[in-house]
């Protein structure tokens, strides 16, 4: 009995092709310039300036310019505006606390400068009297 079509396998996976090596790209130095005058400068000066660039940008520049690599400056630029948020977040939950902090204190202060004062002495002696005719009662 011979095997059915679909279990034959008459067509051979194609065979991978090995990628052609990638040139290698080698620095090279610029040309000497001839100036007006005769003489020959050996490269030209590259004159960049910070501030025509945005914040963002110039953070960038300065983090290259120092030596940082690419990777640490991606990083920066991904993680920076998460740190902003988790800050002002955390800003706002202390804001709320200080707000009920200073509810909570003028109650306090409130409620003492009326038992302290005059009014807070009249009810103070009518409580006590309450409290004595209440245990002559019994």
């Amino acid at each position: 009995m011979s095997t059915p079509k679909r279990y034959r396998f008459d067509n051979q996976l194609p065979t991978t092709r090995t990628p052609a090596p990638l040139p290698v790209h080698r620095p090279v130095p610029l040309p000497e310039q001839q100036q007006a005058d005769g003489r020959h400068q050996e490269h030209q000066v590259v004159v960049q300036h910070f501030h025509a660039a945005p914040p963002d940008r110039t953070l960038q520049r300065l983090a290259l310019g120092a030596g940082m690599g690419a990777g640490a400056v991606a990083a920066g630029v991904y993680f920076l505006p998460m740190l902003i948020i988790a800050v002002q977040s955390l800003v706002a939950a202390l804001m709320t606390l200080a707000v009920i902090l200073a509810v909570a204190c003028w109650a306090i202060v409130t409620i003492v400068q009326a038992v302290g004062g005059s009014t807070g002495n009249a009810a103070a002696k009518t409580l006590t009297r309450t409290r004595r005719g209440r245990l002559r009662r019994r």
